[in-house]
């Protein structure tokens, strides 16, 4: 499944009204909320990483990135595309702790 796909049909259960924005931010902190709690139990609660969780956790944030996308007009590809071409101007060799204490952009 590509970007676009996975936004129309994630589309379809979305409730749309006149606070949508505002849902789906509220939403997608929530969920990146259940995440970090994951990972915190793993890291400092000494639970053994619950993948299946992880992944429906992070289905959700992904939901939830999805619509706000949708709510503003953005397609999914572009999110993706622009992130990476971001990422490659920020570390045009691979991630370096030293250009992580640049500001770029």
């Amino acid at each position: 499944m590509d970007f676009k796909e996975y936004q129309i049909l994630a589309n379809r259960t979305a409730a749309t009204h006149e606070q949508a924005l505002t849902n789906y931010g509220l939403g997608i902190s929530g969920e990146a909320g259940e995440v970090a709690d994951l990972i915190k139990k793993y890291a400092f609660h000494g639970h053994d990483l619950n993948k299946d969780a992880l992944t429906k956790e992070l289905g959700d944030v992904l939901w939830y990135v999805s619509q706000i996308a949708k709510w503003a007009d953005i397609s999914m590809e572009t999110v993706a595309e622009l992130n990476i071409e971001k990422l490659k101007r920020r570390y045009p060799q691979g991630f370096s702790a030293e250009r992580s204490k640049l500001h770029i952009d």
